[in-house]
């Protein structure tokens, strides 16, 4: 059966890759007693587990690991006749070969997509081994291609993403990936006509029936919603014939749908029943969420509701992991960024994990799915593998509500016409659908919409004044190089003459409050002149947390976060852009909000910003009253839904300063700094952003020492050098130690492995109260 196709509006499902255990198919972690040596060294093979990065890496990484590793596992699996085995890998950086039990079974070029082995035909009965050769090396064949020493980001080698081993039956619901048809393969759910009252659409199931006889089968489907409430249907028993595949699509109707969204991202479980002579024989459960996402004449609309877009771009790099991190911190960043005002991501510049969407999709985090590229046109091979790319992208994503454009296109990469005009259709053709919006950085008539960066435009105008008619605009990126380099192109390595600490927003922690607060203005003057333009939807932010990459030595600083994911001025400055009367979740921060840009301290500014989404604001100093005031607008904030406050101060006297604010003339929010004193004590605290550490599998936390005074205020100007020690638990800290604070915080990570005892942490400094934490495995991590 053929896809219903309707000229009206896409509705996108998502994907759910969580665990999948029944008796008729399983899903397990296959992450578990993997041996690891590095082809470098002679050493014995060593214990790891599965996402596992082939080197730990410095903080600022000026040698990256490239090379060849292997990894080895022995294992046993239950391999009736009549069933199916795979493995799925959902990231091996970058090329990998797969042996069972001494056979070679594949190969697979490219890091950020997975890959399905069929690995029946190769079992034993026992004592099975698996060897996987892995190596991230420069390879200009496949993507990124361009040499990571010239490179804007990196790609850490590793087994570095889940591991799953898959049994079905030998009649089974495929994969979309391994099945390599044009919009189908595994499930594939369209709803192409969405409203208030009802969602109809299709749901398209890939069948493969490696039997030797033809099969009489029917699919049973049962949506249900967050309350429970079941909607069950069955199709018409149809005829697949013996080794052979085939598409059935299933029309489908919901009644007063709860739509996903921002705000409410409500979600759907999808589970899919293959039947066969009234048995059940194979079984898969899709989490899902119903959207409608459209462009109109004037702007963007998400449920028939404008929304102009406010994101952020993100690296998923962790300091000293590189790529290889828990599905759970992968949903604490994505809890980051909409803790901090955003709700859309770019996937800079390559399609980021799978944990990480799914969080997108739970939280209500708009997605920019991007192609892995920056910077780099390859030969005929690498244009060959860069839209099968596209492909894997698309049937990897398609289901998620969350991904609402496609940036089906090489990054800053000036790509020929005929590419272009290939990825687009490639993209087209694997999601047939209307509003389904393809995206380059080049304004090219081939794609749905233009995605420059602010600095790829001239200033003092950059964007403002696009309007070519058929294209609306999103700044994929702001904030950033027009500042650091006054538009100097797209040499990102001619650094000479370039750097002035009074312009740049690259900004380390420790550069302190002057250079912070020029950073903050920097996205709120480039935010506000961003809004000026008719015909732009959106913007995403350039960055969310600081990063390393291949062609420089020092950090890429101009994260409204630090690499360890410690907020700037500039994260409050866009918490402050979300209207109060907004509630999220309640894990997640929402509603008024108020934050003072400031240490005060002597060397403070008398002009203190105070970031707010309220109507006034009240400054204390001391507990006297300073001012209320109203926003202040100019022509660097006219733009803005909620400009900052500036309140002017005649001297420095050290104390407390308190601001209040308002809404309607009532007081719903405060915020105090202290001038600090003397530090002397550490405390501790560790960082789980409403996700608690998983019990099972290995996951990783950051753990911060604060330098205080004697009032628990942080010592913005400390260095010290902090020591960290585990003194009870199962666990590994991960990082520099001893490690000097920056701005008052020294970091490391806490690595777990089966966390079911307590873990306890002790923080030394010399002329300092040590610092003292125990972390349980009960304990509420919110």
């Amino acid at each position: 059966m053929k896809f219903i196709l309707r000229n009206t509006f896409l509705l996108v499902f998502l994907f759910s890759v969580g665990n999948i255990n029944s008796q008729f198919r399983t899903k397990v972690n296959f992450g578990s007693d993997w041996e690891f040596k590095r082809a470098e060294t002679n050493s014995n093979w060593e214990k790891v587990v599965i996402p596992h990065t082939a080197k730990i890496e410095p903080l600022v990484v000026n040698n990256q690991f490239q090379g060849t590793c292997w990894y080895q596992k022995k294992f046993d699996v239950s391999n009736s006749k009549n069933k199916k085995v795979f493995l799925y890998f959902e990231g091996v950086m970058q090329e990998a070969d797969v042996w069972i039990n001494d056979q070679k079974v594949t190969n697979h070029k490219g890091g950020y997509l997975p890959f399905t082995v069929d690995v029946t035909p190769f079992l034993k009965s026992k004592g099975n081994t698996i060897k996987v050769k892995v190596n991230n090396e420069d390879n200009p064949e496949f993507l990124p291609g361009k040499p990571l020493k010239d490179l804007d980001f990196n790609y850490y080698g590793g087994i570095y993403r889940n591991v799953y081993l898959i049994t079905t039956d030998k009649l089974y619901i495929t994969n979309a990936i391994q099945a390599n048809k044009k919009a189908s393969g595994g499930i594939f759910v369209n709803f192409d006509n969405v409203t208030k009252s009802e969602a109809s659409g299709t749901i398209q199931v890939h069948l493969k029936n490696e039997y030797t006889n033809n099969k009489n089968v029917s699919l049973k489907y049962i949506l249900t919603n967050n309350e429970g409430e079941k909607l069950e249907f069955k199709s018409e028993t149809f005829l697949i014939n013996a080794n052979s595949n085939k598409a059935i699509t299933q029309n489908i109707e919901v009644k007063k749908p709860k739509l996903w969204s921002i705000s409410k991202p409500n979600l759907y479980s999808l589970e899919v029943q293959v039947i066969v002579n009234n048995k059940i024989i194979d079984t898969y459960s899709e989490t899902i969420g119903i959207r409608k996402s459209e462009i109109k004449e004037d702007g963007y609309y998400l449920n028939d509701e404008k929304l102009y877009i406010t994101g952020t771009n993100e690296h998923q790099e962790y300091p000293y992991l590189g790529y290889a991190i828990s599905d759970e911190a992968q949903y604490r960043d994505a809890v980051k960024i909409k803790n901090a005002g955003f709700d859309l991501v770019r996937m800079s510049h390559y399609p980021h994990a799978e944990a990480f969407l799914n969080a997108c999709d739970v939280l209500g985090i708009l997605v920019m799915n991007s192609l892995t590229g920056w910077q780099f046109f390859g030969s005929e091979t690498f244009q060959k593998n860069a839209l099968q790319d596209i492909r894997e992208m698309a049937r990897r994503d398609r289901n998620h509500p969350s991904v609402i454009f496609w940036e089906a296109s090489l990054n800053e990469t000036q790509m020929s016409e005929s590419f272009m005009k290939d990825a687009a259709k490639t993209l087209k053709e694997e999601i047939p659908f209307a509003n389904n919006y393809t995206a380059c950085w080049i304004d090219n008539e081939n794609y749905d919409i233009f995605i420059p960066a602010r600095q790829h435009g001239k200033a003092p105008d950059y964007w403002t004044k696009y309007n070519n008619g058929k294209r609306k605009i999103f700044i994929a990126e702001y904030g950033d190089w027009e500042y650091y380099a006054q538009n100097a192109g797209f040499n990102q390595t001619e650094f000479s003459n370039l750097k002035d600490d009074e312009r740049t927003s690259r900004q380390l922690r420790g550069f302190g409050e002057k250079r912070l607060l020029q950073q903050a203005y920097n996205f709120q003057e480039a935010a506000n002149s961003n809004r000026k333009g008719s015909q732009t939807i959106g913007e995403a932010n350039w960055a969310m947390f600081d990063y390393n990459r291949g062609y420089s030595n020092d950090l890429e600083s101009s994260g409204i976060s630090d690499i360890f994911r410690i907020p700037k001025f500039a994260y409050y400055f866009y918490q402050s852009q979300r209207d109060a009367n907004v509630i999220l979740d309640c894990k997640l921060v929402s509603g008024p909000m108020i934050n003072i840009a400031s240490y005060w301290t002597e060397n403070s500014s008398l002009n203190v910003t105070v970031y707010s989404n309220c109507d006034e604001v009240a400054m204390y100093l001391n507990d006297v009253l300073i001012a209320k005031e109203k926003p202040a607008i100019n022509t660097n904030s006219d733009q803005l839904i909620h400009p900052p406050f500036i309140f002017k101060l005649d001297k420095f006297i050290p104390g407390t300063l308190r601001a209040e604010g308002y809404i309607n003339g009532e007081k719903v929010v405060s915020n105090s700094v202290k001038t600090p004193e003397k530090p002397t004590k550490i405390e501790l605290t560790y960082d789980i952003s409403s996700k608690k550490i998983n019990p099972n599998y290995p996951d990783m936390v950051f753990v911060y020492a604060k330098i205080t005074d004697a009032n628990g205020t942080v010592i913005p100007t400390a260095t010290d050098e902090v020591t960290f020690s585990l003194t009870e638990g199962n666990a590994e800290l991960i990082g520099e130690n001893p490690v000097k604070a920056e701005a008052g915080i020294a970091t490391i990570i806490l690595k777990t492995t089966h966390f079911k005892k307590p873990i306890s942490i002790i923080a030394t400094g010399a002329n300092l109260q040590n610092g003292r934490i125990e972390i349980r495995p009960l304990q509420k991590n919110y």
